[in-house]
Formats: C-alpha cells, sequence, structure tokens
C-alpha cells in the first residue's frame, strides 16, 4: 500500500504531510503547560483539600480550640449517632431537600411556562427575580416580621376574622421547618424561572410546530416535547437545589437559630452549633464530614443517574 502524501488537483504537485512537532518542542509545551496550571493547583490544594484533611483528622479527636487534639477514634461518630437532636437534624434537612425541589424549582418552572411566549415576559419575572438580590439573612429577618407570634400574618388573619387560623408558625416542629422552606422559595423560585425560562427560549421551533400539527397541545406538548428538551437545564436546576438545601444555614440562623430548642435544626446548623458554640470541634468535623459525603454521594447519584438516561435516549 503506498503511503505517499496525495496530488494537488490540477497541479500535480504532491503536498508533504503534516509533521508532527518535535518531541522536544512538545516537551517544552508541556513543562510550560504545567507551569501556568500550577499555582491555581495551589490555591485548590491550600483553600479547599488541607481544611478538608485538617476536619477529618478532627473528626476522630477530642478537641476543644485549646491545646492539642486528643485521638478518640471514632467516638465522635458513635455520639453522633446516638444524639437524638442528629436525628432530629437529619430528618429536617431531609425535609428541606425534599421541599426545595418541590416548591422553588416546581414553582420557579411554573412561573416560567406561563411567561413563556409573552410579550414582556421579563418583565413579568423580574419581581420574582429580585429577591434573590436579598441575602439570606434579611430573608429571615423579614419572614421572621411576618411569621412570629403576633406578627403581620397573625394579624391580616384577625383583620378578615380568620383568627382561629393563627399557628404558632415558628415555634412548633415540624410546622416551623415548613414555613422557613416556604420563606427561601420566595426568595429560590425566580432564578429557577429565570434558569427555565432560558432554557425554554432555546428549544427550536420546528418540534414544537410539527407537534402541534400532529395535534398536541396543552399537558401532551409539555409532557412528550417541551420537558424531554428540557431535561439539561433541569439536571442542572435540580443538581444546584439539592446542593443549596443540604448547606441550608443563613435563612434558619436568622429564624430560628434551630430552635425552640433542636427542634428546627439541619446538619449545617447542628454543625455550626457543635463547633462554635458548644465548642467541640471534633463532633462538629464529624457532623460536617457526613454531610460532605451525603451532599457528594447525592450528586453523584443524581447527575450519573441523569447522565446515563441522557445516553440511553
Amino acid at each position: 500500500m503506498s503511503t505517499a502524501a496525495p496530488a494537488d488537483r490540477g497541479t500535480g504537485h504532491h503536498r508533504p504531510a503534516p509533521s508532527a512537532p518535535p518531541i522536544r518542542s512538545r516537551n517544552r509545551y508541556g513543562r510550560s503547560a504545567r507551569g501556568f496550571i500550577l499555582p491555581a493547583l495551589l490555591i485548590v490544594a491550600l483553600l479547599l483539600y488541607a481544611p478538608f484533611l485538617w476536619s477529618s483528622y478532627l473528626s476522630l479527636t477530642d478537641f476543644d480550640g485549646l491545646g492539642s487534639p486528643r485521638f478518640v477514634g471514632l467516638a465522635k461518630f458513635a455520639a453522633m449517632f446516638q444524639d437524638p437532636s442528629f436525628l432530629i437534624a437529619l430528618r429536617n434537612t431531609f425535609f428541606w431537600v425534599a421541599g426545595t425541589l418541590v416548591l422553588p424549582v416546581g414553582l420557579g418552572l411554573v412561573i416560567a411556562l406561563l411567561a413563556h411566549g409573552l410579550t414582556g415576559s421579563f418583565w413579568l419575572r423580574l419581581p420574582f427575580l429580585i429577591p434573590y438580590a436579598i441575602s439570606g439573612i434579611a430573608v429571615g429577618v423579614v419572614w421572621t416580621f411576618i411569621l412570629q407570634s403576633g406578627g403581620a400574618l397573625d394579624s391580616a388573619l384577625a383583620a378578615f376574622g380568620l383568627g382561629g387560623w393563627s399557628q404558632r408558625w415558628l415555634l412548633d416542629a415540624p410546622l416551623n421547618t415548613f414555613v422557613m422552606i416556604a420563606a427561601s422559595t420566595w426568595q429560590g423560585a425566580g432564578v429557577n424561572a429565570l434558569l427555565f425560562g432560558i432554557g425554554l427560549q432555546s428549544i427550536p421551533r420546528e418540534p414544537i410546530e410539527a407537534a402541534r400539527l400532529d395535534g398536541a397541545s396543552g399537558w401532551r406538548m409539555f409532557r412528550h416535547v417541551t420537558w424531554p428538551m428540557l431535561t439539561p437545564l433541569t439536571t442542572v436546576v435540580v443538581g444546584l437545589a439539592i446542593v443549596g438545601s443540604l448547606k441550608q444555614f443563613d435563612v434558619i440562623w436568622a429564624m430560628t437559630k434551630g430552635g425552640p430548642g433542636t427542634s428546627s435544626e439541619t446538619l449545617a446548623l447542628s454543625m455550626y452549633k457543635e463547633t462554635f458554640v458548644n465548642s467541640d470541634y471534633g463532633l462538629g468535623a464529624a457532623i460536617a464530614l457526613f454531610l460532605t459525603v451525603i451532599t457528594v454521594a447525592a450528586s453523584v447519584l443524581y447527575l450519573r443517574r441523569q447522565l446515563s438516561g441522557d445516553k440511553g435516549a
């Protein structure tokens, strides 16, 4: 078999085959590339991996922030699982994950669908987007004013003759967790509506028009055409919602500080209180490590399931 280079059309001249760069040049380029990457790797190692390794070590020690940590093996993990407050925090964290998927993500999708295709749809979504610019602490302060005993909501119910509907919104569990999820929904639904709106605008018109010609509309159009084409964006939105709900802290801290008692604590709040309030760094690090494991596991399982579904489609 001939290995000669093909001839140029009309000239009969042979064009030399492109040659690979010399090995010495490639090695020099590789060293330069590694030199540029090295500072970023050092920063990541210093800010992420080193604290993670130090927290993992602290989870195996008894340490109050003074003196030297005393190695106790898995004793802090055993104490963590035997603590009834930890089980309450685990339950409330599950409520936050489920509630965040149903309310902020679901409501954001509904807002995006209702506004899609309307003239000035951005301005229709804007009022829902403004709360996202407010800090979580400020959101907590606003909703504490509304939901506290004798607050704005109770006063409004009394004004309409519905005083019997008043509840101990922030005092009874798990009602206090549910109303805080509602407060977080007020903040997070707008950005989800914005992301879903971008996804709807990126869907090509041809499949939509073809489905309409076939008689599809309403729920059938959404179920069989719109929703499958939104799947890549939905993967991102749901993934971010899961991670954000597992780390939820600021709204809870501003509204109840995990109380009354530990009735509205989540794992993130338990980690903070054990470490910086009770000065039990070992137990706080054990909770942090457990929270990291379930966050990574939930993210990997969800993304793997979604990506395998995309490949099979």
